[in-house]
């Protein structure tokens, strides 16, 4: 069976302006990665490793610089959006922010139902009957009462019920969640995950699921890739990439989850902060913080090794001199 979503040396640049000069950035460098109809896929990294930018590229929000991006089989990296649009409704994408995901002077109910009047050319009070059973699903009950309330009349919870709302009424087959619970209660975060796992287990769903916490991707995905500096560093599946981290900076993102220490993680800890990529190290760009950097890595990129089938590492120390 064909992968949902196929990624092969995907590169997205940006140009900036810094002190007056263009520059171009280079936020996702060479990543490839195949998402299994109906699996879970868990992509880890800190603020700044190219993560969203890498979901966006895969929803074909964003068109790459280069490689390509396959969708259900179907090379879709320079479709234009004409051609797009029949496949919009099978890809969705539910944002960090809620309050940025719907527009402030529609009420709830319009949000919701502009999507189905478009896609499917359904006729106003169809496409709110069909809101109204969503927004029960979601459990923004009476749905009644939310229908007509604009984004600012609902709390940080609610509103992000209602866009997984409104991504689940097209029925996708591929989700992009980004960050979904970052900006929510720890009490509500387990509803929301609880809430994405109904819906990919009822539809078949298969979810990009993007966070920065790995201890929460342990728990969800079948797979796990883990970015730093625009690149794949580190990819496979999860229990054994949890149990057994390879990569340094693996190591201190399950380091830095408390208990860690207890159940038998050696304790990684890293130095300064993530780079500037626009201005990237040479050679692997995580040596300045990595406590094993070894010569080479400061002048050589490591190349990508298999080191188990199904178990790639971007790193030096892998690499059979």
């Amino acid at each position: 069976m064909k992968p949902i979503l196929e990624l092969k040396d995907v590169v997205m640049e940006f140009e900036i302006e810094i002190l007056g000069a263009r520059k171009r950035v280079r936020a996702v460098d060479r990543v490839s990665l195949v998402i299994d109809r109906g699996s879970v896929y868990g992509l880890v990294g800190e603020s700044g490793s190219g993560k969203t930018t890498l979901g966006k590229v895969s929803l074909r929000l964003y068109r790459p610089s280069a490689g390509v991006v396959m969708f259900d089989g179907v090379d879709i990296t320079k479709l234009p959006e004409r051609r797009l649009r029949p496949l919009r409704r099978r890809m969705q994408l539910i944002p960090q922010d809620p309050y940025s995901a719907i527009n402030p002077l529609h009420t709830i109910g319009e949000a919701l139902m502009e999507p189905l009047m478009i896609h499917y050319g359904l006729e106003r009070r169809e496409a709110l009957d069909r809101v109204l059973e969503m927004l029960g699903r979601v459990g923004l009950v009476p749905p009644e009462e939310f229908v007509n309330r604009k984004p600012n009349q609902l709390s940080g919870g609610q509103l992000q019920r209602a866009v997984i709302a409104r991504a689940m009424l097209l029925n996708p087959d591929y989700v992009v969640a980004d960050e979904p619970t970052s900006n929510l209660d720890a009490s509500i975060r387990a509803s929301i995950i609880d809430l994405l796992l109904e819906f990919r287990r009822e539809y078949g769903q298969s979810l990009l699921f993007i966070t920065h916490d790995i201890s929460l991707v342990s728990l969800i995905a079948d797979r796990v890739g883990v970015m730093y500096l625009g690149q794949l560093i580190e990819e496979g599946p999860t229990d054994q990439l949890i149990k057994e981290p390879l990569h340094p900076y693996t190591q201190a993102l399950i380091s830095a989850v408390p208990l860690s220490g207890e159940l038998g993680y050696r304790k990684v800890t890293l130095k300064g902060e993530i780079g500037d990529p626009a201005t990237p190290p040479p050679g692997c760009r995580f040596h300045p913080r990595c406590p094993f950097a070894m010569d080479i890595c400061k002048r050589q990129e490591p190349p990508v090794v298999e080191v188990r089938p199904g178990i790639f590492v971007k790193c030096w120390l892998y690499v059979r001199k």
